[in-house]
């Protein structure tokens, strides 16, 4: 049987341009080179094997609508919030996210080693098809928010729907990294707050399906080297993607963290 893996640093591009757009793969390269020549920023693409380092998700804002208590609503007190599907409300809220079908898949590890963190207590949240936010500006929905605990090997995974774009920002989704369920009671016991960055090509695949009109045009009118979040650290948070827009989308990522 022949091996299809053996094409060639050519094949690998192309394949690579075809997914990813051919500047966004160059602007990769080169940061991953220079990350390779500075002692400490190394491997920040994550889970890098057994024993070995990882650096530390880069550290981002949890943006204005959290829902962790710290800015008004607070998703993490309510009953019901420690859930795998995130499309339909919980508690009070109402109505039920439409949208392409997504699976989130998060890996959590420790960054001294890359060694798997079980459990940990995930918080995600993310945008509707529209770019709303439950509890702030889809005010009477509680969707798009859960909680999971990691198993024996780091993994969370949520089902959910594919994040809309909207005005000044990339496609992406949130969360918060607790140590243990109990403490999500209170948002200051996170050990890392991040973003998941989703890729172009697949971006451009969903928006084109309807209900995503509106992104198209804030797509075109972003990158993930101008976002004020990702410019200095995407190639750490870009997520992995499979699956088809019609059957349903995984998108994975390794999320390393100082447990």
């Amino acid at each position: 049987m022949d091996d299809v893996h053996d094409g060639g640093l050519q094949a690998d591009l192309a394949v690579l341009w075809a997914r990813f757009g051919r500047r966004r793969v160059l602007k990769g390269m080169a940061m991953f080179s220079a990350a390779c020549a500075t002692p400490g920023l190394g491997g920040l693409t994550g889970d890098t094997g057994g024993g070995g380092a990882c650096a530390r998700i880069p550290e981002e804002t949890e943006g204005p609508y959290p829902g962790d208590g710290t800015n008004g609503p607070d998703a993490l007190a309510l009953d019901g919030i420690v859930r795998s599907d995130l499309t339909g409300s919980i508690g009070s809220g109402v109505g039920t996210a439409a949208g392409v079908p997504l699976t989130l898949r998060l890996r959590i590890v420790d960054a001294s080693g890359c060694t798997p963190l079980a459990g940990a207590a995930v918080y995600v949240w993310h945008c509707d098809q529209d770019g709303n936010y439950s509890m702030y500006t889809a005010a009477a929905a509680t969707y798009l928010r859960g909680v999971q605990v990691t198993d024996a090997d780091g993994y969370v995974e949520f089902t959910t729907i594919f994040p809309g774009c909207y005005s000044g920002r990339w496609p992406h989704v949130h969360f918060e990294v607790y140590p243990d369920l109990d403490a999500i009671d209170d948002a200051r016991n996170k050990i890392a707050t991040s973003q998941v960055a989703l890729p172009e090509a697949t971006c451009d695949e969903v928006y084109a399906t309807s209900g995503y009109e509106a992104s198209v045009a804030n797509l075109a009118r972003t990158s993930l080297s101008s976002d004020m979040v990702f410019s200095d650290s995407w190639p750490a948070e870009l997520a992995g993607i499979a699956g088809t827009v019609t059957d349903g989308l995984v998108a994975s990522l390794s999320v390393p963290v100082s447990a």
